[in-house]
C-alpha cells in the first residue's frame, strides 16, 4: 500500500502581510512611513519632523496578525522629547480605510502644528 502526499503550494502574490501607512504632514512638507510588524516594540525608533517634532509607530504582531497598534508624537524640547500624543488600536482590521482619520498636535512653543493619519494596509510580498 502506497501513502500519497499532498502538498499545496500557494503562490507568493496570494500572501499578504499588514503595513501601516502614515502621511505627515509639518510645516508645508508631507512624508510617508510605512511600518511592518514586529514582535519588540522597544526596537522601533521615533523619526525627527523637521527638528520640531518626532513621530513613533508601532504594530505589534506578524504577517498574519496585528495585536495592537500604538501611535505617539513627541514634542522637540531642549533637555528631551515631551510626549504630546498617544493613541492606542487593539486588535485592528486591515482594511483600506483610513484607520486615524485625521489627527492634529500642537507643540507648546510658538503653536507649531503636526498632522497624520495612518492608513492599515495588506500588502503583497
Amino acid at each position: 500500500m502506497a501513502t500519497c502526499m499532498v502538498v499545496a503550494l500557494i503562490p507568493a502574490t496570494l500572501l499578504a502581510s499588514p503595513v501601516l501607512r502614515c502621511q505627515i504632514d509639518q510645516g508645508g512638507i508631507t512624508r510617508m512611513l510605512d511600518v511592518t510588524p514586529t514582535d519588540d516594540p522597544y526596537q522601533v525608533k521615533a523619526i525627527d519632523i523637521n527638528g520640531r517634532f518626532r513621530f513613533k509607530a508601532v504594530m505589534i504582531g506578524n504577517e498574519r496578525q496585528v495585536d495592537y497598534i500604538k501611535l505617539y508624537t513627541y514634542g522637540q524640547a531642549r533637555q528631551q522629547p515631551v510626549l504630546l500624543h498617544q493613541a492606542t488600536y487593539p486588535s485592528p482590521p486591515v482594511s483600506p480605510a483610513s484607520l486615524t482619520g485625521v489627527n492634529f498636535i500642537y507643540a507648546p512653543d510658538l503653536e507649531r502644528e503636526l498632522q497624520y493619519q495612518c492608513t492599515l494596509l495588506e500588502v503583497a510580498p
